[in-house]
């Protein structure tokens, strides 16, 4: 009985060796992350689904998808539709995920953490992560996750090359300017929405979802634009209203549905931004 605790003390000790000379290695494992898995990083995390046959060596560009209210990056790894669009636009599919399924943005119902922080920390693990090309990303957003892409525009342009948000704009106070113009807006909105009218309506009695028009129009004016906005919109398919210089591409799009979000929608804005920026 004596002899064998030795023995359990150096069997003990050579797994940890084992485990010490193993752990440079550990690299590799940087990518246990991904559709199953979260990927973390220090305010929140993250989930991310790659192209069907992708080698996990050639460099992507991506397509950030900022969930709706009470969503989150889990059920949005389920909607096949992400991932046949991964497949077809030959991307990374990124889906962060909000806290207590929400987004927080000046006027935004909740404040659970700094999210311009957040982002700016998920898009620095993806790049590092994984071969994602930091030079090729676009956010899209849906409602409430809309309305963080146009906050992003608005404040952290330099963050992403292109910004595509469906059925949500600014919050009341709308910001009389922004700190940064993003050079490729994209917008889609349904003029029979109820829950995010174009003009916005009142959540509760101290916050208010803003007026499209009135959000484009701080954008319009910094970039030297009118502030013009469509006002009708087809039985099927999307009216859109292009405004471009060599400095900007803003394209605001209408439907006559309700409060909905189409991956071609979000396709159609990646090959309009990928066209602009050469990477065809």
């Amino acid at each position: 009985m004596l002899m064998r605790i030795p023995l359990l003390l150096c069997a003990a000790v050579m797994l940890l060796l084992l485990i010490a000379v193993q752990a440079p290695g550990r690299a590799a494992t940087a990518r246990d992350c991904g559709v199953d898995n979260p990927c973390r990083v220090a305010d929140g995390e993250y989930r991310v689904r790659f192209p069907t046959g992708w080698d996990g060596k050639r460099q992507l560009g991506a397509i950030f998808y900022i969930h709706g209210y009470q969503g989150s990056a889990t059920a949005e790894m389920k909607n096949r539709a992400w991932q046949r669009l991964a497949d077809r636009l030959d991307v990374a599919f990124v889906l962060p995920d909000g806290r207590n399924g929400a987004w927080s943005y000046p006027g935004s119902p909740g404040q659970e953490r700094d999210d311009f922080a957040f982002f700016w920390h998920l898009v620095t693990d993806l790049t590092t992560r994984f071969p994602v090309r930091r030079d090729r990303l676009m956010v899209s957003g849906f409602s409430i996750g809309g309305s963080m892409v146009w906050n992003l525009a608005c404040y952290q342009a330099e963050l992403f090359a292109g910004f595509a948000a469906i059925a949500g704009a600014f919050w009341d106070p709308i910001p009389e300017q922004c700190p940064t113009v993003p050079s490729f807006l994209y917008h889609v909105h349904g003029t029979a929405d109820l829950t995010v009218p174009l003009t916005g309506r009142p959540i509760g009695d101290r916050r208010h979802q803003g007026d499209v028009a009135e959000s484009l129009s701080v954008l319009q004016r910094q970039a030297g634009l009118r502030t013009v906005f469509p006002t009708t919109a087809p039985v099927a398919g999307l009216s859109c209203q292009r405004q471009q210089t060599n400095q900007v591409f803003f394209e605001i799009c209408l439907h006559s549905g309700g409060h909905s979000v189409q991956a071609d929608w979000i396709a159609r804005a990646w090959r309009e931004l990928s066209k602009r920026r050469g990477w065809d």
